[in-house]
């Protein structure tokens, strides 16, 4: 029913960067809150940023702040997060998630897409 496809990954040098991309379809998404997350090889998965349709309230890890913003383009249903300044330690898979209503730090999300690989090399 509830589809969300990431696209945007890949391989960039540290220092650079890349914009993902997550069309979420199959019903409206104005009351729910999208959310970026990530997974590294043998790591938990972890947030990376979210953002509410509703208001455009954006939240951000630690770990994302000042290099990434998260944004979205409401009449497509679209959510991007354009990432600067790329390390090695952001290689993970990408996930596009979204969840009912409320904002959420953990991974207690309703919806995943099945995710975009970033990969940044030293």
């Amino acid at each position: 029913q509830v589809q969300l496809v990431e696209s945007g990954g890949g391989l960039v040098q540290a220092g650079g960067s890349l914009r993902l991309s997550c069309a979420a379809s199959g019903r409206p998404f104005t009351t729910y809150t999208m959310g970026w997350f990530r997974q590294a090889p043998g790591k938990e998965r972890e947030f990376v940023a979210a953002i509410k349709w509703t208001n455009g309230n954006r939240y951000y890890a630690d770990s994302a702040k000042g290099r990434f913003t998260i944004s979205k383009d409401t009449a497509q249903n679209m959510v991007y997060l354009q990432m600067n300044s790329l390390e090695p330690e952001d290689t993970a898979v990408y996930s596009c998630a979204a969840k009912a209503k409320e904002f959420a730090w953990s991974d207690e999300y309703d919806y995943w897409g099945q995710g975009t690989q970033v990969t940044v090399s030293s």
